[in-house]
């Protein structure tokens, strides 16, 4: 598989379309990870199936978040995307993030061309609000069961924010 860091950069920050690397289909309870270092993606580890992932989730490339690994990023879409697709990504918003005790925000995200549901989102409040409880409750608690650390959704951030954290993320990536 090729190395998407050294192929794709993060994309159009500033005008609001991103590229994002897909690790694990929504739905999924495998945790899996692109091993920057080999340059593939492996199985991390398999979660309890009462948490599997609430949406898609993946990394924006030539990027780094403050925990030291590629800013992750949730993909809402209808249909589960398979793990290594590419897709151009609208950033709706970000939700900041601590994962014990290091931030690990999430930059959230819809197909930039979502003709099925007429580009009718466009920030987070455009999502319903019970998907957003959803992906709460699953950031919250998806350690519990594991007793091992501890993880807490500490705000939801607007487009701005969004792009503020990725450009961020793009600054350590260039200075690693």
């Amino acid at each position: 598989m090729a190395d998407f860091n050294q192929i794709l950069n993060a994309g159009d920050v500033e005008g609001g379309v991103i590229n994002v690397v897909i690790e694990i289909p929504a739905g999924s309870s495998n945790k899996i990870e692109w091993n920057r270092k080999l340059g593939f993606m492996q199985l991390d580890r398999v979660e309890p199936k009462l948490f599997a992932k609430p949406t898609n989730y993946g990394f924006i490339p030539q990027t780094l978040d403050e925990d030291g690994d590629e800013l992750d990023a949730l993909i809402i879409t209808e249909e589960p995307l398979p793990t290594g697709l590419v897709i151009q990504g609208k950033v709706i918003g970000v939700m900041k993030f601590v994962d014990d005790g290091e931030v690990d925000d999430k930059i959230v995200v819809v197909p930039s061309d979502d003709r099925n549901n007429g580009n009718a989102i466009n920030t987070l409040a455009d999502l319903p609000q019970q998907l957003i409880k959803q992906i709460e409750f699953h950031f919250n608690h998806y350690k519990d069961l594991k007793k091992v650390g501890t993880t807490k959704v500490t705000s939801w951030g607007d487009i701005d924010e969004a792009k503020a954290v990725i450009k961020q993320s793009q600054v350590r990536w260039n200075n690693q």
